[in-house]
C-alpha cells in the first residue's frame, strides 16, 4: 500500500515546499495537506514537479453541508478548490459535512446529498473526486454529524456520482464502529483514500490497539489500490516516526 504523509502533522513551522523535498528524501512519493489557501500554488507546483511528490488530496474551504442555508457558500468553495486543485494537480478533495445542527437526522443527511450533487457538475469538469468525512464524536469532534461510516457509504450511493467517495480514517472508526477490516473491504467501491493512527492516543500506528500489518495485508488483498495518509501526532521525532513507519508498513 503506498503511504501518504499529511504535511501538517509532521512539519510544524516548516516551508512547505522544504517540507515537500523532506518528505521526498525520505523514499515517499505522496503527501497531502488542509488549507490550500496558505500555500504559493506555484512555488508548490514547481517542488512537486522537481521532486516527483504527488499531492495527493487537501480540503474544501468550507464545511457546511449539514446547512442547507449555507450550501450555496460550501459549492462556491468547492469550485475555487477545483481550480486550486486543477494547479496543483489534485485528484481528490475532502469535505468535513459540518456539526450536528439538531434538526431531525434525515434532515441533516438529505441536506448532505443534495450539496454533494449540487457540486457534481463542478468535480465531473475539473476531474476531482470529492471525499466526506466520517469522524469519531467520543474524542475529537464532539458535535460533528457524520460519525457513521456506514452512513457516509449510504450518502454516496444515494449521490450515485463516480466523484463522490468516502474517506475512511481508521482511526476515527476505531473509535465508533470498529469492524475495520470488514467495513473497508466490502465497500471499497466508496472508498477512494484511507487515514490511519494509533488509538489511543492519536499517535504512531504502531502503538495502538490496532496491528496495522494485519489491516493493511487484508485490505491491500481486497484489491485497494489507494494510499493509506499517516494521519497521526508523531511521538518520535517527525523524520525518525515517518522513517519508521516506511520500514513497517511502506
Amino acid at each position: 500500500m503506498r503511504l501518504c504523509v499529511p504535511i501538517p502533522c509532521f512539519f510544524k513551522g516548516v516551508d512547505f515546499c522544504e517540507a515537500i523535498r523532506e518528505v521526498a528524501a525520505l523514499g515517499y512519493d505522496a503527501v497531502e495537506t488542509y488549507n490550500w489557501r496558505d500555500l504559493d500554488l506555484e512555488a508548490v507546483k514547481k517542488t512537486l514537479d522537481e521532486t516527483g511528490v504527488e499531492l495527493l488530496s487537501m480540503c474544501t474551504t468550507d464545511f457546511h453541508l449539514t446547512e442547507p442555508e449555507l450550501r450555496n457558500q460550501w459549492v462556491e468553495g468547492v469550485r475555487e478548490s477545483c481550480v486550486a486543485a486543477r494547479k496543483l494537480g489534485v485528484k481528490r478533495l475532502i469535505t468535513q459535512v459540518g456539526k450536528d445542527t439538531g434538526a431531525p437526522r434525515a434532515e441533516q443527511h438529505a441536506s448532505i446529498v443534495e450539496g454533494l450533487r449540487a457540486a457534481c457538475p463542478f468535480l465531473s469538469e475539473y476531474g476531482v473526486t470529492m471525499m466526506i468525512e466520517p469522524l469519531n464524536t467520543y474524542v475529537n469532534h464532539p458535535e460533528y454529524y457524520l460519525w457513521s461510516s456506514i452512513e457516509g457509504f449510504e450518502i454516496v450511493r444515494e449521490v450515485n456520482h463516480p466523484n463522490v467517495k468516502v474517506i475512511y480514517d481508521i482511526y476515527h472508526q476505531q473509535i465508533m464502529e470498529g469492524n475495520i477490516i470488514p467495513n473497508v473491504t466490502q465497500n471499497l467501491d466508496c472508498i477512494a483514500h484511507l487515514h490511519g493512527a494509533g488509538h489511543p492516543g492519536r499517535n504512531e500506528l504502531q502503538y495502538g490497539e490496532n496491528d496495522y500489518r494485519v489491516i493493511i495485508r487484508a485490505i491491500d488483498k481486497a484489491g485497494y489500490r489507494g494510499a493509506l495518509g499517516l494521519e497521526y501526532k508523531p511521538l518520535l521525532p517527525p523524520l525518525e516516526s515517518l522513517r519508521l513507519a516506511k520500514e513497517l508498513y511502506g
